[in-house]
């Protein structure tokens, strides 16, 4: 009996699948432990979440930081994610010959609300596995914000954070990497009515 196995993909060749022509970046695919995996559609609350929290980030720190919105990032489990926010040493140059690497990232941002048990649980692992040190869901739906610390591998082999807490709408957090400056998390959730 034959057993069929996907094909697996390294990250130089799913680059070259890129620079072929046969993926484009409207096709909305990331490259998840060497797996092709189709991008969820954004409603409109997760992009005006994500401009605004790029805008905000990008107001407070300012050239202290590079902020990408939706960019990939290169991690060694043969991962090419794109998270919806990631703040990275350096400035935005330092990014033409590689996307940044785990020592390069101070934050790994992503806003759910269809994809939260996915961000919880896939998103997380991946994130923890890569050594990314901090890692926030900004959960739309109950308008609070979940931020990981102090990524672990268990004895299972399982990765995981140590530190989980939740944040508040009404509240302001400390940005990693620049604790002196605080988000406030108010400016960042969207207000106001959703027609649909």
């Amino acid at each position: 009996m034959n057993v069929v196995t996907p094909k697996r993909f390294t990250i130089d060749e799913y680059h070259r699948l890129i620079e072929l022509g046969f993926l484009r970046e409207d096709d909305r695919i990331e490259l998840i432990r060497g797996e092709l995996i189709q991008m969820t559609a954004k409603g409109r609350p997760h992009t005006v979440c994500n401009s605004i929290l790029c805008r905000q980030l990008d107001r407070i720190l300012g050239d202290r930081a590079v902020i990408r919105g939706q960019d990939p990032i290169t991690l060694p489990n043969q991962s090419e994610p794109e998270p919806d926010v990631v703040i990275a040493r350096g400035k935005d140059e330092d990014y033409l010959a590689h996307h940044p690497y785990p020592e390069d990232i101070f934050l790994v941002v992503e806003i759910s609300d269809s994809t939260l048990i996915y961000d919880q649980t896939n998103k997380l692992e991946l994130y923890a596995e890569a050594g990314i040190s901090n890692y926030w869901i900004v959960d739309l739906n109950t308008r609070q914000l979940e931020r990981y610390k102090e990524p672990y591998q268990n004895i299972q082999g399982q990765f995981n954070y140590l530190s989980k807490q939740i944040s508040l709408a009404n509240e302001s957090v400390p940005i990693p990497g620049f604790e002196d400056m605080l988000l406030d998390l108010s400016r960042i959730f969207p207000m106001g009515d959703v027609v649909e």
